[in-house]
């Protein structure tokens, strides 16, 4: 992996505005407004992009978060900083994120704390809300932190000096999500600025075609490699994402079934099987019995899909 460095405008001092909302031990909740309400539509999975952080971890927000707070706060046996970066979360916004392990175990609950990796104003954070209320379960409440922001019992997007911040972890409350918001603003002023271009150079050979995908030139790169060692490729503008990526799955023709029924999928010629839905863009091509490889454009639009086409047969070389 090759890392170029890119240097964005340096962020301002930080400025915490925060209200309702106290300590763990004696929290409130934060500001509610009676036209939030929750929505009926599921979570939708989007592929998990394994990439290592731009950041040295001694750089981290994490490494400067109070770690007896966080364990205080979420009442989480240990809070402990993971020493290697986790993946970043491809998206709109994309974030770099830093994580905490909350339990002894192995396989037990994190904190994951994100920061875009682009730049943010109040209509990205308008965006974020919006998307993310179409996938949550319970009701997202406004909290009054940094320049605003919202929340649930699980997460907390706040927007600060022109970047997007985000926490995801374990079942607690908005107010305690307000708390380690607060903690995040208090340490993030002198954070290094993300890193425009993390790249592999196998992942080169999509570029040509992702620009055609997404209309413009990536000005992000976020790629990496998943735990079973497949390449995950991402191209990113302020406006769109494309990725691919590879999922272990124990039955993965089985999984196929749902799209392969979809009135919008198209079958194309690559793996074992492979469709193109002509409604989103997303490709999904099945190698062998245990492995689904996603081509995924966001946001998800009508995408020609011969240019997918085009896209996934010069990845998939990647994923045999």
């Amino acid at each position: 992996m090759r890392i170029r460095r890119a240097t964005i405008v340096p962020a301002v001092t930080v400025a915490v505005l925060l209200a309702g909302c106290s300590g763990p031990s004696g929290e409130a909740a934060p500001s509610t407004s009676p036209s939030e309400s929750p929505s009926a539509s599921p979570s939708v999975g989007t592929p998990s992009v394994p990439t290592p952080s731009a950041a040295k971890v001694a750089d981290t927000v994490c490494v400067r978060m109070d770690p007896d707070l966080v364990q205080a706060t979420l009442g989480t046996p240990v809070a402990n900083i993971q020493p290697k970066n986790p993946p970043a979360e491809v998206g709109l916004p994309t974030y770099d994120v830093c994580q905490f392990t909350l339990a002894a175990g192995a396989n037990g609950p994190v904190l994951r704390v994100g920061v875009s990796v682009l730049p943010a104003t109040p209509a990205t954070l308008a965006a974020s809300r919006k998307a993310d209320l179409s996938r949550q379960r319970e009701p997202i409440v406004p909290v009054a932190l940094g320049q605003g922001g919202y929340g649930t019992s699980t997460s907390l997007v706040f927007l600060l000096d022109g970047r997007l911040y985000k926490l995801t972890g374990p079942q607690a409350t908005p107010a305690k999500y307000v708390v380690l918001g607060r903690e995040v603003t208090r340490q993030v002023a002198g954070l290094p600025e993300p890193e425009l271009m993390v790249t592999r150079e196998e992942c080169d050979r999509g570029s040509a075609v992702a620009e055609k995908v997404m209309g413009a030139p990536a000005v992000v790169r976020r790629d990496g490699e998943t735990l079973a060692g497949d390449p995950v490729c991402a191209w990113i503008t302020a406006s769109s994402v494309l990725s691919a990526s590879a999922r272990r799955e124990a039955d993965a023709a089985k999984l196929l079934a749902p799209i392969r029924k979809l009135p919008t999928s198209q079958s194309i010629p690559l793996g074992d099987e492979a469709y193109v839905d002509t409604g989103t863009g997303r490709t999904t091509i099945r190698i062998g019995e245990d492995k689904l490889v996603d081509l995924v454009p966001e946001p998800a639009r009508a995408v020609d899909p011969d240019l997918m086409t085009q896209f996934a047969l010069a990845m998939i070389p990647l994923y045999r």
